[in-house]
Parts: structure tokens; C-alpha cells; sequence
């Protein structure tokens, strides 16, 4: 099993610092940095294929991270970076929300297997929770998405209806606005996740739970089965 603190592990440190360099970026107005921000990303998002040493993995990063450096040659990168947190929202809010149709298992219920065992499922409360606790992340994000479009729209300079010739009927300095797109949106994230955490472990008080520490590591883990739908604990 591979160690996610290695370099040739899991790219938990790469995910880490995707937001500051996108920070960064954005407060210093520097594009290369912007650009290395977009290109960590996709490597991230291709990372199992990449690692497999795919070749057509490897042309697609590099076909796309060239169409970065282009939009970087005429200082757009920064807006399509922009783009970023917002598009990951809704792909995250999607994700969360199509698993709950009528047939279909939660994708937290499905965490829960991967990490903890099928038989957890079966544990008093324990399936209504994690039915609940995904509609909960599916309407967490998909309200993040709307605001980040909101923010990105009314910042002054550089905002949508700026950009449009339109007035903003809400100014908002474009370093508070940077600084919430590409740090505290993420940060907000966690927040909540580990408030959900410990709330969890109030309102199931009747049942053993992992510490936050193993919670986290087996997730980290088990994320790429789980991407590939292989989501039962071994």
C-alpha cells in the first residue's frame, strides 16, 4: 500500500497546494503562477492515468496545459482560473446529488462501506445519516457554486459585469474576492467537514467511530477505488 505522505504516493501535498499557488497568483497578478496552478490541477484530476504512464493521459496534460500557456500569453489564465473553484463545485454538488435517486446507494453510504465496512451500514441510524448527510453536501456545494459565480460577477476591477460594461449593484474589492475563491472556499470546506465530524460523533453517540486522524487517512487511501466505483473495504 502506498504511503499519501511520499512523493510517490498519493499527491496529497500537490492538492494542498493547488489553492496557494492559485492565491498567489491572483494577489500578485504573476500568470506564471496561475498557470502552474492550472497545470497542477490537471495533473491531479489525471493523476492514475498519468502515474500508469498512459500516453494518452500524458498528451492530454500537455495538449491542455499548452492551452494554458496560451491564455496565459494573453493574460486570461487568471479568468479561467477564476473558473476553477466554481466548475468544481458544481461537478462535486452533481456527484453528491445524482446518488440520490430512488435505487441507488448515497455516495457517503458508499464512503462509509469503502472505509468502514459494509456491515457499518447496517448499524442503528447509520444509513438515514449518511442519505441525509450527502443531500447535505450536494446543497452545501451547489449553494458555494452560486456564490462564488456572485462574488466572480460583482468584484471591482476585473468582475464579469466589469468586464461586460455593466455597474456591479454589489462592489466587492477584488482581493477579498480572490482571496475566498482559491483559499476560503476550500477552507470553508474543511471547516465543515470536520464540524460534521464532530457532530456526527454527538448525534451517533451510541455507536464506536474512527478517530478524525484514520478517518482521513483511509479516505485519502481509498479514494481511487472509490473513483472507479471499487468502493468495498477490503
Amino acid at each position: 500500500m502506498s504511503d499519501p505522505r511520499r512523493p510517490g504516493g498519493r499527491p496529497l501535498p500537490l492538492l494542498l497546494a493547488y489553492p496557494l499557488l492559485a492565491l498567489a497568483g491572483a494577489v500578485w497578478h504573476r500568470q506564471w503562477l496561475s498557470l502552474a496552478a492550472l497545470a497542477l490541477l490537471l495533473g491531479l484530476l489525471l493523476w492514475p492515468a498519468l502515474r500508469a504512464r498512459r500516453p494518452g493521459a500524458w498528451l492530454l496534460w500537455m495538449g491542455l496545459s499548452g492551452a494554458m500557456a496560451w491564455l496565459a500569453a494573453r493574460g486570461l489564465a487568471a479568468l479561467a482560473l477564476d473558473a476553477v473553484p466554481l466548475l468544481l463545485n458544481l461537478l462535486l454538488a452533481w456527484v453528491f446529488g445524482r446518488t440520490l435517486h430512488v435505487g441507488r446507494q448515497p455516495l457517503v453510504a458508499q464512503f462509509i462501506e469503502a472505509i468502514e465496512g459494509a456491515p457499518r451500514l447496517s448499524m442503528p441510524g447509520i444509513a438515514r445519516y449518511a442519505r441525509q448527510l450527502t443531500a447535505f453536501w450536494a446543497v452545501l456545494l451547489a449553494v458555494q457554486a452560486l456564490v462564488l459565480g456572485a462574488l466572480l460577477s460583482c468584484q471591482v476591477p476585473g468582475g464579469l459585469l466589469a468586464r461586460l460594461g455593466v455597474a456591479s449593484p454589489w462592489p466587492v474589492p477584488q482581493d477579498w474576492v480572490q482571496a475566498y475563491v482559491h483559499l476560503g472556499a476550500y477552507l470553508l470546506l474543511a471547516a465543515v467537514f470536520v464540524l460534521e465530524y464532530l457532530f456526527r460523533r454527538w448525534h451517533l453517540r451510541h455507536l464506536p467511530h474512527l478517530g478524525l486522524y484514520a478517518l482521513m487517512h483511509r479516505l485519502a487511501v481509498r479514494w481511487p477505488q472509490l473513483i472507479r466505483g471499487r468502493n468495498r473495504a477490503p
